[in-house]
């Protein structure tokens, strides 16, 4: 590999050439350069991580207590075993994540602070080639792939969703969002307000509510919430057979899955009787005369939004202490010394987060262009919810909504790696998902089914999305236990892949 020096920029710069490019160091990003190290190793490739360094959200995220709101024997990869408490902490990710990459060298492999900002195709090239931002020197550079691999994630990283409410402007305290949390914010002994009931509020409101005067949650309506014990039994018990962790990792995740699944089916065959699973542990923390029905019984069906986890019932448990408090009520507006509910009642507070989301991106708001053609994400169909028709030489992750993420990145590395192997022995050098005449005239759905899953931050991005089709290959499933048996044995030669 031909490492491009810096030079003045008025002298032509030369464009490093890989087999493959991924973007993003993130989980997704480092899982895929394990899976072409592991299967692929005569491919060369680069990693482009437009922040500082690896971690992806684990790295934009730095607000108190900011930890996984799914367990991390499935968060984790298959290939690394996972040995502390099931929901982890942000540091504790990231040295997981930093252990993969020095246990493999993949430091050499990244370039940290190269944002993308376009990525062309020419199919008389047979290659992509990537304009690109370097941070650190202030310079403009060029890549090119026979191959992208898109690991960039789903959100924005730069800032997060806040609506906007009248008197925002009005408001005396700050008001902040967790995705661009300040280092300096003192919270101690302030009222602080939280706007929003999701996973993020529900992880930061238990670590600031002891130093807080007192810290409410703010909900338009509420949300679905796993109370889980942070410890796993089956694994406490084959660590004292001094069973291997390798073993560990593997029987304790195949027993999460066989549960969560068993768990998943029960909220889509028998949703009432789901929903009272879900309830009936915060209603033991809590008490009978706290009023569940209005603050922690949703509207929606249970599964129909993600559930986070919520360790030892933490959140629950500072409601019970007085620490915390939920309102569910909808805003009027800010005031100079906090909130006006539309029930007329105000929220004093010095302190205002509003966890209330994030913004999706579109293939990482890259601008794509194929043989001189703009690319519209929302024209193309997708070819099994990780690439797309029209798109030559290119996958993108796109992890589950009702499982670990990472388990479709360990799933999709196998795939590409299968494919990329498979092209080799075709001999060719394109390929691009193309429908069949068969599937010329079906019928086209969203990227995902709104009655199935609807959180709010999809529902405003999914006319840009990819649409997908009532039949395979061109469904996106996002659903675990579908795609592990499927996607090892789809058949790359079935016509729905045109190679050249």
């Amino acid at each position: 590999m031909i490492e491009t020096a810096v030079r003045p920029a008025e002298v032509e710069q030369v464009i490093e050439h890989f087999d493959v490019l991924i973007v993003g160091a993130g989980i997704s990003g480092i899982g895929a350069a394990h899976h072409l190290l592991e299967q692929r190793p005569e491919k060369s490739f680069v990693v482009l991580e437009s922040q500082l360094g690896f971690g992806g959200t684990w790295r934009t995220h730095r607000y108190p207590g900011t930890r996984s709101d799914s367990d991390l024997y499935t968060y984790g990869y298959r290939f690394k075993p996972w040995t502390g408490a099931p929901i982890a902490s942000k540091d504790e990710i990231v040295k997981y994540l930093a252990e993969v990459i020095e246990a493999e060298d993949l430091e050499r492999y990244i370039r940290y602070q190269h944002t993308i900002t376009a990525a062309e195709w020419s199919s008389d090239d047979r290659r992509w080639t990537l304009s690109v931002s370097r941070a650190d020197t202030d310079q403009r550079v060029q890549f090119s792939a026979n191959f992208l691999w898109m690991c960039q994630g789903y959100y924005r990283h730069a800032e997060g969703h806040t609506p906007t409410w009248e008197g925002m402007d009005r408001f005396k305290g700050p008001i902040v969002h967790p995705q661009s949390w300040p280092d300096d914010l003192n919270y101690v002994g302030k009222r602080v307000v939280v706007v929003g009931s999701g996973a993020t509020a529900a992880t930061l409101i238990p670590a600031m509510a002891p130093d807080c005067a007192h810290i409410t949650m703010l909900q338009r309506s509420p949300t679905f919430f796993f109370i889980r014990p942070n410890t796993n039994e089956v694994a406490d018990m084959l660590r004292e057979l001094d069973v291997p962790e390798e073993w560990v990792h593997e029987i304790v995740r195949r027993k999460i899955l066989l549960d969560f699944g068993a768990l998943t089916q029960l909220a889509l065959d028998y949703p009432d009787l789901a929903r009272e699973e879900l309830l009936r542990p915060i209603r033991e923390i809590l008490g009978d005369d706290y009023d569940i029905e209005t603050h922690f019984n949703p509207h929606y069906q249970p599964w129909q939004q993600r559930i986070a986890i919520i360790p030892e019932g933490d959140l629950f448990e500072g409601i019970r202490s007085g620490q915390a408090s939920v309102v569910t009520d909808e805003i009027e507006c800010f005031t100079e010394s906090g909130i006006l509910l539309k029930s007329g009642a105000t929220l004093e507070a010095d302190i205002i987060i509003t966890a209330t989301g994030f913004d999706m991106n579109v293939l990482g708001d890259i601008g794509f262009v194929v043989d001189g053609v703009p690319l519209d994400f929302a024209r193309t169909i997708t070819y099994r919810g990780l690439m797309f028709t029209g798109v030559p030489n290119m996958a993108e992750v796109f992890g589950y909504f009702r499982a670990s993420w990472t388990l479709r990145v360990d799933l999709i590395g196998d795939f590409v790696c299968r494919l990329l192997g498979h092209m080799e022995e075709l001999g060719v050098s394109v390929v691009t998902p193309t429908l069949r005449d068969e599937d010329q005239d079906m019928t086209l759905l969203p990227w995902v089914d709104p009655a199935d899953f609807n959180p709010g931050y999809l529902a405003r991005m999914i006319d840009s999305l990819p649409r997908q089709g009532d039949r395979d290959p061109w469904r996106h499933a996002s659903n675990y236990y579908e795609e592990r048996e499927a996607l090892p044995v789809a058949d790359l030669d079935d016509g729905a892949l045109r190679y050249v």
